[in-house]
């Protein structure tokens, strides 16, 4: 036996006591029916490694379509689901060895489609593409079980798919990882979140951090370290892992699909590896048609929305420039120019709006972001709606909820460890 390999064992054993603690890794009764809409490729590369770990797992569900979600302008596309397939082919005939119920890369690439590439514009809706149709398509599928659609960033395929096919709604089941995600399409949540209040979802803004920031870190259990000795070298998808974000766990969509290993995915309430929420209060949307200042509060995570006169930039096209990036503007019906954006945390947010016109002066200004407030009450306009519980006791430093899912660190550290290794020893 090797050394490493013997470290590997010890690792898991002292995870067994948790193991049985934790809610289980495996226990679901019925084999989930999942589509994951991602932007792999695109703003962030913790998507990459969301996938490898999704692949490792994908013996316990039917994964009916894996859908490229990017924002406009960021670059993701289906092929970037396809290279992380390329490398599950590369490990599949060990992990078929472990299990039959492994599906074939030639499968996973017939169902891997191209979702929203340009911009819904203000309605939050456009026309049909690859990746709505397919959602609409398992939706309707003569399937007793609802359908779970894990979305990693941008949720316009989900709107669509709703404008496009409104009796699908009661089939779907959305686990949405927003945060930073809602700011690459605001006007798809809004759309939802106004026409589609009774949508069954999950929002979470925050609670998924709780995968990379606190619990256990010691040792194996940290960050960089866990990735250096149970992942690089293990397998083809090991090492994909391990090449992207500087060989550092983030992985921050992962937690939808742990969610789904627990015992009662319909109860959010409860416990799980991928956190516990609650019921959502009143969704949040501001809309600023004066100058702001810091002393201006909205929400984090919520709609914010700056309307401007219809002669205020009188220009073509122009752009919102806030937190170091920026977002395009849309004229509305009425003539008015309309920005939409979504704080991803709590702090002075300054801005400005520029026009592509030569000598038109910039309009700045600024508002402030407040973390949501505890002890607020579920909106009956939002009765399948759940998010991040408030409640400081479940924090993980200024991340709400994220403390529901780090609890379990060793436990599906452990778990995920385990999973890898059958991809093959270090080589």
């Amino acid at each position: 036996m090797t050394y490493r390999l013997k470290n590997l064992l010890m690792f898991l054993c002292a995870a067994a006591a948790l193991l049985h603690a934790a809610p289980p890794a495996t226990a679901q009764e019925t084999r989930h029916r999942i589509i994951v809409s991602t932007d792999i490729g695109g703003t962030d590369p913790d998507d990459d490694q969301s996938m490898v770990h999704l692949l490792a797992y994908a013996d316990l569900f039917d994964i009916e379509a894996l859908v490229s979600s990017p924002f406009e302008s960021d670059g993701g596309r289906a092929s970037d689901i396809l290279e992380v397939i390329a490398e599950y082919e590369k490990d599949y005939p060990r992990f078929k060895r472990h299990s039959p119920r492994y599906p074939a890369p030639a499968a996973l690439h017939a169902i891997t489609k191209q979702g929203e590439t340009g911009s819904t514009g203000l309605r939050g809706w456009g026309v049909p593409t690859a990746g709505s149709q397919a959602i609409v398509a398992a939706a309707r599928r003569d399937d007793p079980r609802p359908l779970w659609v894990l979305a990693w960033g941008n949720i316009s395929d989900v709107a669509q798919a709703l404008h496009d096919a409104p009796d699908i709604k009661a089939r779907l089941r959305v686990h949405w990882i927003g945060g930073p995600n809602k700011k690459w399409g605001p006007a798809a949540y809004d759309y939802i979140a106004r026409e589609h209040p009774d949508l069954w979802i999950i929002e979470s803004n925050s609670t998924y951090r709780g995968w990379f920031v606190g619990g256990n870190q010691q040792g194996d259990l940290g960050n960089t370290a866990f990735v250096a000795r149970h992942l690089k070298g293990h397998g083809a998808l090991g090492d994909y892992f391990a090449g992207h974000l500087e060989g550092t766990i983030k992985m921050g969509d992962t937690p939808s699909v742990t969610y789904l290993l627990g015992d009662a995915p319909l109860d959010p309430g409860r416990d799980s590896w991928g956190g516990r929420y609650v019921r959502a209060w009143e969704r949040q949307r501001t809309t600023f048609d004066r100058p702001t200042s810091a002393a201006d509060k909205v929400e984090a995570f919520s709609v914010v929305e700056f309307k401007l006169a219809r002669d205020a930039l009188p220009v073509a096209t122009s752009k919102l420039f806030i937190d170091g990036q920026s977002f395009p503007g849309h004229r509305h019906e009425d003539g008015t120019w309309r920005f939409l954006f979504s704080p991803k945390e709590a702090k002075t947010f300054v801005y400005e709006i520029r026009s592509d016109k030569p000598g038109v002066a910039p309009i700045a200004g600024a508002f402030t972001a407040v973390m949501p407030a505890a002890g607020r009450a579920p909106s009956p306009k939002y009765p399948n709606w759940w998010t991040d519980d408030p409640d400081p006791r479940v924090a993980e430093g200024v991340h709400q909820g994220a403390k529901t899912v780090s609890r379990w660190r060793e436990a599906y550290l452990a778990d995920f460890a385990r999973r890898i290794a059958r991809a093959g020893e270090r080589r």
